[in-house]
């Protein structure tokens, strides 16, 4: 992804911001929250994502490597594929995981900014089944 050469401190460290792109993000959450969500017409994250302040996002590479780490053999969780171009300046992208950049949405997940939900079954040895096209990087 390319990014911009404007940076800022933020949060005690620099944030680059991703020149604005069509690419979309991921958020992995329980199907449960999904649905109160579609009800409210936002998304205010998981218990984790309001104890951070933010709600974690993955890139499309991102995504299946943060699925084994933090939502390894769990049930009932949907895929929700967003449109980062709605989310404006409350989506900011900072390093985490070894250093590497992911998107963060400070504030709610508005429900028309996702375009496709796709359940996340698992499989025989317990991992996730990402919808086909999908595919893993590593």
């Amino acid at each position: 992804m390319p990014f911009s050469k404007h940076c800022c401190l933020s949060r005690q460290h620099w944030v680059i911001f991703p020149i604005m792109s069509s690419a979309f993000i991921y958020h992995i959450c329980k199907r449960a929250e999904w649905n109160n969500a579609l009800s409210r017409g936002a998304y205010p994250g998981s218990s984790q994502d309001v104890a951070d302040g933010f709600i974690h996002f993955s890139s499309r590479h991102q995504v299946m490597a943060s699925a084994a780490k933090h939502r390894a053999r769990q049930e009932g969780l949907v895929l929700l594929t967003v449109d980062p171009l709605i989310l404006g300046k409350n989506l900011r992208w900072e390093p985490a995981r070894g250093g590497e950049l992911f998107p963060h949405l400070y504030g709610p997940l508005p429900t028309t900014a996702v375009k496709v939900v796709d359940d996340l079954p698992l499989d025989d040895d317990g991992m996730h089944v990402f919808p086909t096209g999908f595919t893993d990087p590593a």
